[in-house]
């Protein structure tokens, strides 16, 4: 194989958050569940913005976030996603292209408008969503150029895209284009009611011997497996993929490859601000390391250094140097 330009291509969904710290009472008003995701339409959208207090507006997206850990970190990376040509498109497009992360993909005309995310945050950092998907649903396979994914080390696949028709047929094209090219796939389960709705797909991909790198979280190994049982769990998806990356929150993460397992504790910080993208920075950490061929323990603890930085302020996107953070904490 060449040596790839890239070591890290994402498709994913191209969102901007919009975030306003909240108290409780104002998540019970709107009739919202704490600390959940809830899908919704562009005129719900609208009137939980005008419920908002003062916002920030950052280009997000799971995918996305974990790009601009990478970036951060020195990985070289590129984007694939849909916005819209209007404003938060462009919103979308200046800050991914900011952090010095390639996007290419055309902007689409018409309805519907650019992809944003509503996050209210509760004063003990509890996120909660709410998310109009709008253009991002509308990714075209057509949008796809094969030797840019095929001049990539990895493949790193949303979870959360595969829901919608286009976008799905469009990774598909993208799994067959790394894989030809003789490249590492990625995918995160993003969250269980994606799994719910398409956990025979992602089995399949698994059993095809499609995914290398497959990262979830407790509740989704539950629902993937069936079991409730952490170790139960791990014990039978585990075989099923190269590597395994099961974040536990406060208590951690595992990864398994093949005989090898590794822990890793939770970075300790002073307090939790926003939890937001805690999964997509921890897929980050982990990921700059796979890709410089650190040991799997070494890779776990890059991600929980991450993590612990992006849940330590507002936002899912890193403001420390994560390379400096790095390099003390690791030592």
């Amino acid at each position: 194989m060449s040596e790839p330009k890239y070591d890290v291509i994402a498709i994913g969904n191209a969102i901007v958050d919009v975030m306003a710290p909240c108290d409780d009472e104002l998540i019970n008003l709107l009739g919202m569940v704490r600390g959940g995701m809830t899908l919704i339409d562009e005129a719900e959208a609208e009137r939980l913005y005008g419920m908002m207090g003062p916002a920030r507006e950052i280009s997000g997206g799971s995918a996305a976030n974990t790009l601009a850990g990478l970036a951060a970190l020195g990985v070289s990376c590129a984007f694939i996603g849909q916005v819209a040509e209007d404003q938060l498109g462009e919103v979308f497009a200046h800050d991914i292209r900011a952090g010095g992360i390639a996007f290419d993909t055309p902007a689409r005309a018409g309805e519907p408008a650019t992809a944003r995310c509503l996050i209210y945050v509760t004063p003990d950092g509890q996120r909660t969503m709410n998310t109009f998907l709008g253009a991002s649903q509308f990714l075209p396979a057509s949008a796809l150029d094969d030797e840019v994914i095929a001049n990539a080390r990895v493949l790193y696949l949303e979870g959360y895209l595969w829901d919608p028709e286009e976008p799905r047929a469009a990774m598909r094209r993208a799994i067959s284009a790394a894989r030809d090219a003789g490249r590492k796939v990625a995918l995160t389960l993003s969250d269980s009611f994606v799994i719910a709705r398409h956990a025979n797909d992602f089995r399949a991909l698994l059993a095809e011997g499609q995914i290398d790198i497959l990262f979830g979280n407790e509740d989704e190994l539950h629902t993937m497996t069936g079991e409730r049982d952490f170790e139960a769990g791990v014990a039978i998806l585990a075989p099923q993929v190269p590597i395994l990356v099961i974040t536990r929150s406060a208590k951690g993460a595992i990864a398994v490859a093949g005989e090898e397992r590794a822990e890793v504790a939770a970075e300790p910080i002073d307090e939790v601000v926003d939890t937001t993208g805690a999964g997509d920075l921890f897929a980050a950490g982990f990921l700059a390391g796979h890709v410089r061929e650190l040991p799997l323990a070494t890779c776990l603890r890059m991600g929980a250094i991450a993590a612990a930085e992006v849940i330590s302020h507002y936002g899912a996107r890193p403001e420390a140097n994560l390379t400096a953070l790095m390099d003390e904490r690791l030592g």
